[in-house]
């Protein structure tokens, strides 16, 4: 896994410390076992964490994409999707169904 940047480059010189530990401690070192959970599981539970929670902007949509590159195929996220619209609600599971929409259909 090549290393991540982003919280550096959103957030390095406002919160240096908040983006070294998205960096180094979220991408760097909870991402990388993946003996205990594979990057696809983990993208997974992120969506589903994600969007039960609300959180239905760019960092959402951002992983939908994580997860198809991780192999989560375009019926396995309209599953998981359609299950959490039972468990997290349906206008949450409609917004991010537009965002896999998009994603996986460009």
């Amino acid at each position: 896994m090549k290393p991540v940047t982003a919280g550096r480059d959103a957030l390095g010189e406002f919160a240096p410390q908040f983006a070294s530990l998205n960096d180094d401690i979220l991408f760097g070192e909870v991402w990388s076992r993946e003996e205990m959970l594979s990057p696809r599981d983990r993208s997974l539970i992120t969506v589903s964490a994600l969007m039960a929670s609300g959180i239905l902007d760019s960092s959402l949509q951002f992983h939908i994409g994580k997860a198809k590159e991780n192999g989560v195929t375009k019926d396995e996220m309209v599953e998981v999707l359609t299950q959490l619209a039972f468990y997290a609600g349906w206008p949450k599971a409609w917004a991010a169904m537009r965002m896999a929409k998009d994603v996986y259909l460009g």
